[in-house]
């Protein structure tokens, strides 16, 4: 028997009182069309760079997409060392989540899972990240958490002309140096964008100035972007991103890597119908290939080396169609990849007379998918809008490797190469606008399937809790149930949001301990294999508040607080206690400087029972400054300040073995932008 928190039961008594209230107002409602709706998605979008000169409004032009993407309230990052944070959406890791690149599936090639979609990509070539929360973001497939759709920049298309930038920037902390530059040109039947990014830094140091060995890397990435106008009503472009990394060190775990290389291209074709009743088609297909190796060469006392290296290669398409009929905005979106992930590990004995030993960690997995998502998002009266969407997807996994199929079936002696699933996902979301208020909620259901790991990895080794694991095929379809509440309240000097969502997640997949099996890793405590939970509950509210106290002087805060739980009252992993932050800025004219906090409370409610350990709590404050000076006709841009002032010495929830942070940085971006 399922049983509840009474803080839990009471959200979801709440819940259901106010959904059959407002269904029973949806019901009584008039039609009344309107040239356009108000939009229902309960998204939150982060600029990044729209026409280069808006990210130099941000206090740090040059960060990190990762960076940017933690000024969200559904967005923490899991690190393990100074490069390629992964993204966590609603307390859930990359495997219940989905990551694109302008609606592009990309999976990564590490098993230890070093190599996140958004290390991929540079700030300079994007201009926003559209974060949704849960099954908002099924459009682009099977999610629990939600997604992260990262929209590459482009050139306006009424804007004419030769576009560009140079950009510099250093930082002291790691001796990080920034190089890059943007350039593109728009005429009347194409366009053409280019960007180029280089990144080198050093170990960072932690507070007190201690030093983080193996936590250095380089980087360059380079995009570029071309169309061409077939007529007034249709568009042909093709795009390219090139990002290579190479000697990154990652002190949190027992290797580093040596590279990690993506290339992603796509071809994509719009036509604008001339029909009252459908408004764009979008049709794109796409292709993506990641290699990624590891070594630990470099470390010292190494018992036995060994190599894993890993590849992905992806390719997909998706169609998409938007239209209006009447108070109906509706939209069909078409979509299948086919990807193919293979993981090895050589083994080194230090004996020169031993043969090296071999095996596939991911055995040559292919996944093929197949889905279609349906929307409709309907003007029910003046004030109210809702939204109704579905998707179904066929997924298959199939084990191509028989030397790989042959290791598993030592322990699944039943399983086929092969194995089919079905996933759905529904979704109903209301919002209600009222004078300065705005009420929201919604109910969905989802499904996803296993990861490559979770289904079919073999011996990969946890370095946070010190286990093996060992993919499960017969692991059951994870399935979400979601219930979510915002509520917003606006002035013209004032703005709040609340948002609250909650999962009830069935059939929740989770490493166990097979007591009954060694560990392959010298030095590890055990083995885990994959299998499913009963259920686990998962809640996360936040509160946004900014109020413009004068002309030129703005605050805003931010308050997030997270639960997790398993079916045995245990904490779940990786759930963050109540974080918050907070900042003062000035804006005038050319000039901008700001004053910021951030933190979290203690660590109390931490997962023993999965191998964490409490953290303790901090607050590290920042300062940061700007000026635009006009310059030839136009504009340089230069920006400068210091994180972490007083060189806090601190870790997090979510730092791998609880590395430490970066201690005090001095920052300077300068960017020369040419119109």
């Amino acid at each position: 028997m399922i049983t509840l928190s009474p803080i839990i039961y009471g959200i979801m008594k709440i819940t259901t009182t106010i959904l059959l209230a407002a269904f029973s107002t949806i019901c009584l409602a008039q039609k009344k069309e309107k040239d356009s709706i108000a939009p229902v998605d309960l998204n939150e979008i982060i600029v990044i760079s729209k026409k280069t000169p808006v990210h130099l409004k941000q206090p740090k032009s040059l960060a990190t997409v990762e960076e940017y993407l933690q000024q969200s309230s559904k967005v923490t990052m899991v690190r393990r060392g100074g490069y390629a944070l992964e993204p966590i959406i609603n307390s859930m890791a990359t495997e219940r989540t989905v990551i694109t690149i302008d609606g592009m599936r990309i999976f990564g090639a590490c098993t230890d899972k070093m190599d996140p979609v958004t290390s991929y990509v540079e700030v300079s070539n994007l201009s926003e990240a559209n974060i949704a929360s849960g099954q908002q973001g099924s459009c682009h497939g099977p999610t629990i958490g939600g997604a992260i759709d990262l929209k590459r920049a482009n050139l306006n298309q009424k804007e004419l002309g030769w576009k560009g930038a140079l950009k510099t920037g250093y930082e002291t902390n790691n001796q990080h140096k920034i190089l890059g530059t943007s350039i593109g040109y728009n005429d009347k039947s194409f366009y053409v964008n280019s960007d180029f990014t280089y990144r080198d830094a050093g170990n960072y140091k932690a507070g007190n100035h201690e030093e983080i060995n193996f936590s250095q890397f380089t980087k360059y990435n380079l995009s570029a972007t071309a169309g061409f106008y077939l007529g007034k009503k249709s568009l042909i472009e093709g795009s390219l991103i090139y990002d290579k990394a190479t000697d990154v060190g990652y002190p949190a775990l027992p290797m580093d890597v040596t590279l990690a290389k993506a290339t992603i291209t796509s071809l994509r074709y719009s036509y604008t119908p001339v029909s009252s009743y459908f408004l764009n088609w979008e049709t794109k297909v796409y292709y993506n290939t990641i290699t990624h190796k590891m070594d630990d060469t470099k470390r010292p006392q190494v018992p036995i080396h060994m190599d894993m290296p890993g590849w992905s290669d992806t390719y997909g398409y998706y169609s998409k169609l938007k239209g209006k009929y009447e108070n109906h905005h509706f939209m069909a979106n078409l979509n299948s990849f086919y990807n193919k992930s293979i993981a090895e590990m050589t083994m080194y004995p230090s004996n020169p007379k031993e043969n090296p030993m071999f095996m596939y960690t991911w055995p040559d997995v292919r996944t093929f998918y197949n889905g279609l998502y349906l929307e409709d998002r309907i003007q029910i009266s003046s004030n109210a809008d809702i939204k109704v969407a579905a998707n179904i997807g066929i997924h298959s996994n199939k084990v191509a490797d028989e030397f790989g199929l042959q290791s598993l079936q030592i322990f699944y002696p039943d399983m086929t190469a092969s194995k089919n699933r079905i996933l759905k996902s529904l979704l109903g979301n209301y919002i209600l606008h009222q004078d300065k208020f705005e009420y929201g909620f919604g109910l969905a259901y989802g499904e996803r399937a296993p990861s490559v790991s979770e289904g079919y990895g073999y011996y990969l080794y946890n370095s946070n809790d010190f286990y093996d694991y060992i993919g499960n095929p017969n692991l059951q379809n994870e399935k979400s149930f979601e219930a979510n509440l915002s509520f917003g309240f606006k002035t013209e000097s004032f703005t709040s949001n609340l948002t609250s969502s909650f999962f009830h997640i069935q059939d929740y997949i989770i490493g166990k301990i097979a007591p009954n099996i060694q560990p392959m890793t010298i030095g590890a405590s055990g083995v885990k294999m994959y299998d499913a939970l009963n259920y686990a509950v998962i809640f996360n509210t936040d509160l946004n508040l900014e109020y413009k106290i004068a002309q030129y002087w703005n605050l805003k805060t931010l308050l997030v607080y997270s639960y997790g739980k398993d079916d045995n009252r245990n904490n779940l992993p990786f759930i963050s206690p109540l974080r918050y932050s907070g900042s003062l800025q000035f804006k005038k004219e050319n000039f901008n400087l700001g004053f910021g906090a951030s933190g979290n409370l203690t660590q109390a409610k931490f997962s023993a029972a999965y191998g964490e350990t409490k953290t303790p709590d901090y607050v590290i404050f920042n300062f940061n400054s700007g000026y635009t000076f006009p310059w030839n006709g136009n504009k340089l841009n230069i920006q400068a300040g210091v994180e972490n002032i007083l060189d806090k010495y601190y870790t997090t929830f979510s730092d791998w073995n609880k590395i430490p942070r970066q201690g005090r940085n001095f920052f300077v971006n300068v960017s020369y932008v040419l119109f």
